[in-house]
């Protein structure tokens, strides 16, 4: 197994098979760690030695943004992997914060930058002829300074959905042992091609996108941008055979419409994490693929994966250290007691919060971050701020964010565990629960916003007959206010912003006109909410 990520991508330098497909651009293997090395030896000769070596890309998935990253394996510096969905004073603050001193971005980006305080940075156009002519100039570098398995291969910023953008320290070895998994799992080889169309600036587009296909040597299709309308037209186009995701893309294509030779495509792995449940075997199904959906994080400091026997709900099995801890106590939570009506009985005792016992595994802290490092590392354990529970076999299911623990009418409440319980509903394509403040003052009432399929509709008294006959599902669980949406604010990532929602509060209008249903607080029945959505 390879130590480095440069040491993978030189096992492809002489080949001429295809690295890349983007649009009507094939670039071979060769070429494109010709152009990656060209690329290092014009980077590296504006950086400053006396700072840190770090060059930030602020672009989306373009075969650019591929030579930056064999560019920074190349050079031996640090690739940043800016936000290109990020704006303002945010994006500037994560520029400052990592310590930037080139930014590599192209002419659809760079007015983005316009009048921020950057500090000391050279931007870069990578569409402009000044660009063109010094990479024509350039050559690899002269003895790059060498590189070991634990030394940064990027810094990537996490989702932030639960606060600001956070950089994470990817190591080199992180990256080639992700890929070489990977590769061998599915059994990719040279005659593969990898659909990138997550961001190649976040850990699951490197680690299950960009990292097994260098590890193989297979062909990465590129999109700009990830489009659910587009994404059969691509992996016909492209031949695509493997693909990763992040978020909810898996429930976006469902919501398309069917094609009759869907399930003979190419296509016969994805692999990725947070898919609803019911999406991953209709999705499997009908593209007649394999779907591996693991848990992960940008940390990379807990591992659990799905087993043939993980029930569909659970997300798997915990690596040895792994547990479920209780935040307050700092004990082990007890496994989850179901009862008749397989609803969990010892919810206020089973929920905790997922951990590392063992310490950081691969987590190298955040850079320039000491109290958010500290905040995840407590008593030697890493603390990942993901609630969940087990059950007696072993096998853990997600109950939501640290944040999703809610109280409503004096009963503790995972808006995780409500979320699958929708998501049943064939009608509900994606859904967010979450809390809004109860209006006696005292605690949160649920609210719940729920985007239906394109094929399907939903009705006040077609929800209030499913949630009846739900057996696992709380009286006290049933939605006080219910917003019927086109979309939900999401991440660049594909994750639901429910902060966003939150601050929108009761009866938001929208550019798609949402209508919202409002529960009477002691019945069963939803009406519309009048005035609300415009």
């Amino acid at each position: 197994m390879a130590d480095t990520v440069r040491e993978q991508l030189r096992r492809h330098a002489d080949s001429d098979s295809t690295a890349i497909r983007y649009e009507d651009t094939s670039i071979t293997w060769r070429d494109y760690l010709a152009g990656a090395d060209a690329r290092a030896g014009a980077v590296t000769a504006m950086l400053d030695s006396d700072r840190p070596r770090h060059v930030a890309t602020l672009l989306e998935n373009t075969p650019e943004m591929l030579y930056a990253l064999a560019a920074g394996a190349a050079g031996g510096y640090v690739t940043v992997g800016l936000n290109a969905t990020r704006r303002g004073e945010g994006l500037a603050r994560d520029i400052r914060k990592s310590e930037c001193q080139v930014i590599l971005t192209d002419s659809e980006l760079k007015h983005l930058l316009d009048g921020l305080d950057l500090g000391q940075v050279s931007v870069i156009d990578t569409d402009s002829d000044e660009w063109a002519a010094l990479v024509a100039a350039s050559s690899a570098p002269q003895d790059p300074p060498p590189v070991e398995a634990m030394d940064p291969f990027m810094l990537i910023f996490t989702s932030g959905t639960s606060g600001d953008p956070k950089a994470v320290q990817v190591g080199n070895f992180t990256v080639t042992m992700s890929g070489e998994n990977l590769a061998q799992n599915f059994g990719l080889t040279p005659d593969d091609v990898a659909y990138l169309s997550m961001p190649l600036f976040h850990s699951n587009a490197i680690m299950g996108g960009f990292s097994p296909a260098i590890a193989a040597g297979a062909t990465m299709a590129l999109a700009r941008r990830f489009s659910a309308s587009r994404f059969g037209d691509d992996i016909r186009r492209y031949g695509v055979t493997y693909m990763n995701y992040v978020g909810k893309p898996l429930a976006y294509i469902l919501d398309t419409p069917a094609r009759p030779d869907d399930a003979e495509t190419t296509l016969r792995a994805a692999f990725g994490n947070e898919a609803a449940a019911k999406d991953i075997p209709a999705f499997a199904e009908r593209f007649g693929c394999r779907v591996w959906d693991a848990y992960g994080s940008t940390e990379l400091a807990i591992i659990i994966t799905r087993t043939e026997e993980s029930p569909l709900e659970s997300i798997g099995v915990p690596f040895p250290g792994v547990a479920v801890y209780d935040p307050v106590t700092g004990q082990e939570c007890p496994r989850a007691i179901y009862d008749d009506d397989g609803k969990v009985a010892n919810l206020d005792e089973c929920v905790g919060e997922l951990v590392n016992t063992e310490g950081a595994g691969f987590f190298a802290g955040y850079y320039n971050d000491d109290k958010s490092t500290s905040d995840r590392m407590r008593d030697g354990m890493y603390w990942s701020g993901d609630l969940a529970y087990r059950d007696a076999d072993g096998f853990i299911y997600m109950a939501g964010r640290s944040g999703d623990w809610l109280r409503v009418d004096g009963e503790n409440m995972a808006t995780g565990i409500i979320e699958e319980i929708l998501l049943r509903h064939p009608a509900v394509s994606r859904v967010a629960v979450y809390g809004l403040p109860d209006p006696r003052g005292v605690g949160d009432q649920l609210a719940a916003a729920i985007v239906p399929r394109h094929d399907s509709t939903l009705d006040p008294a077609g929800l209030e007959e499913f949630l009846a006959a739900q057996p696992d599902l709380s009286p006290k669980a049933w939605p006080r206010w219910v917003r019927i949406a086109s979309e939900l604010p999401t991440t660049a990532t594909n994750k639901i912003l429910k902060r966003e929602l939150i601050r929108q509060g009761v009866g938001a209008a929208s550019e798609g006109g949402d209508t919202w249903w409002e529960r009477a607080e002691r019945g069963t029945a939803y009406s519309e909410l009048a005035g609300a959505g415009v």
